[in-house]
């Protein structure tokens, strides 16, 4: 749905982009941009428009794309993993995938005359990447064990997939919804642990009970960006935990936050034009009131308080299932980082042990349910827990981490290989007493959540000995779960060389670590 500027607003330039021609549109013409080839296209196709289609263009690999699914609550079968395998084999030139902090996959190395039967496979399985990419609802996040998980307050899987349909008019593509001022992520949780990290979430409904029927407190306007990190704030509202109450309020912001994009300014400068920007503007009081009339009926008041009162789990490990005699086996996947060859044995593995299901976590593990607890002991002695293990070391184990300059162009340093290797070396030297969860992102976007880790590094260049080399901005403090925060600048420049003598001292004063003795 194309946003008309009039002349007294300056729209930027992926408005203008958008103001010519809905970002959908190209779904229509997609055959004839692959005929064109991706070296003449329009650059307001090449660079914006695709994206729609959850087609990234990437100029650090030229001809080579990223496709982003939707992957709604992180949840896959086999025959869907089997087959995104199988694209990654096929189609992706040195593909891979990548699990993302939106419990998403990200598949790589895809040439763009490849997407139409990409395309027709995804809708074979029932996944779709329509509007995952800009001005778009990303990928709709919960808590990776919904359903399963023994101190759960709701399962919120139905729900949530009902709201991608609404979202997205069934994985077809929904105009009403593809033109909003900037990208917005929507999580709701249905877990104690806060698994979802609703503080950084646009939109994010929390269990509460109200006169003791179970609903959702809401909070809005959490992002983290290259120009602002915000927490959400609550909106004042709480709503029952019935699909159409929840559909309704989604909706109903969505539709406030667009049809307001263009006379409140958002649609002027992207770095003030996240859903926040609007709340702060108006007040939460107008925002609310907005919010009603647009869904045509008034919303109750908060509970008093939600039900978020657990620390924040990973899920790595056997656990017990509330379903009698099944457990949920958590494996940890280095930095989030697929090949098809691992994909594939994800997949046989939820076949053989499992009932078929794989999840996908924000801390870009996996997760294979509904295994017999007579199965356990087979299943930990397969090849695949020497790649993925249960137990991996303690820094290991809670990283974090963006794609990287490898595949991005706004990422001013190498992150998926070096995070790994620095957190071996000191898992290595070091004896950690507590889980230290060390998020590492490339550049200011913030994609691996710098400021949610214990440890947040962001990519930044400095000069040293005369030459500009790879650095980071070190953040600390971030905390999830109860009383969640977001951590703040602790060191400014930090040549990645001297990053492990770093760390290993803050690791030793801060979190009680101690060098290994070694015989």
């Amino acid at each position: 749905m194309a946003v008309d500027a009039t002349p007294s607003v300056k729209l930027n330039k992926v408005e203008k982009v958008k103001a010519a021609k809905d970002g959908l549109a190209v779904r229509d013409e997609l055959e004839k941009l692959v005929e064109q080839g991706w070296e003449n296209m329009d650059k307001g196709d090449l660079e914006v428009r695709l994206k729609w289609l959850g087609v990234f263009f990437r100029p650090v690999t030229p001809g080579l794309f990223m496709l982003r699914l939707r992957v709604p609550h992180g949840c896959l079968n086999v025959e869907q993993m089997t087959a995104l395998a199988e694209i990654v084999q096929q189609y992706g030139d040195e593909g891979s995938a990548d699990i993302t902090t939106r419990q998403n996959l990200q598949l790589r190395g895809i040439r763009l005359e490849d997407v139409p039967n990409i395309f027709k496979t995804l809708k074979r399985v029932g996944l779709t990447s329509i509007q995952s990419g800009m001005d778009n609802v990303r990928n709709l996040t919960g808590s990776p064990v919904a359903g399963i998980d023994p101190d759960e307050l709701i399962d919120t899987r139905e729900m949530m997939q009902k709201l991608q349909d609404a979202i997205t008019s069934d994985g077809e593509g929904n105009p009403r919804f593809t033109n909003l001022p900037r990208k917005l992520n929507i999580a709701i949780e249905g877990a104690r642990d806060n698994s979802i990290h609703a503080e950084i979430n646009d939109i994010a409904l929390v269990p509460a009970f109200k006169n003791d029927v179970l609903g959702f407190n809401v909070v809005v306007g959490g992002y983290i960006s290259a120009q602002r990190a915000a927490e959400s704030i609550p909106m004042g509202v709480w709503v029952p935990a019935e699909d159409k109450a929840v559909i309704d309020l989604c909706c109903g912001i969505l539709s406030v936050y667009t049809d307001n994009g263009l006379t409140e300014g958002l649609r002027t400068s992207r770095a003030k034009a996240r859903l926040m920007w609007l709340v702060e503007g108006w007040g939460v009081e107008k925002f609310r009131a907005e919010v009603e009339k647009e869904i045509g009926y008034s919303l109750a008041a908060a509970a008093e308080q939600d039900e978020v009162t657990q620390e924040k789990k990973d899920h790595l490990g056997v656990h017990p299932q509330k379903q009698e005699g099944f457990n949920y086996i958590g494996l940890h996947i280095p930095a989030g980082r697929l090949d098809a060859e691992l994909m594939f044995e994800l997949a046989r593995m939820a076949d053989t042990y499992g009932n078929g299901e794989i999840r996908l976590t924000v801390e870009q593990n996996a997760i294979i349910s509904y295994v017999p607890g007579d199965s356990v002991e087979a299943f930990l002695s397969e090849p695949l827990l020497e790649r993925c293990s249960i137990e991996p070391d303690t820094l290991t184990r809670s990283l974090v981490s963006c794609t990287g300059k490898a595949y991005c162009n706004f990422a001013l340093i190498d992150t998926k290989s070096r995070a790994m290797a620095v957190a071996k070396q000191l898992d290595a030297e070091l004896d950690i007493p507590e889980r230290v969860r060390m998020h590492w992102t490339g550049c200011p976007n913030s994609c691996g959540q710098a400021q949610a880790g214990d440890i947040g590094l962001m990519g930044a260049k400095v000069r040293k000995d005369g030459k500009t080399v790879e650095a980071v901005k070190i953040f600390t403090g971030g905390q999830v779960g109860h009383n969640s925060k977001l951590g703040e600048i602790a060191h400014k420049g930090i040549p990645c060389d001297e990053l492990p003598d770093l760390l290993r001292q803050m690791l030793i004063d801060d979190f009680g670590a101690k060098p290994k003795v070694t015989a």
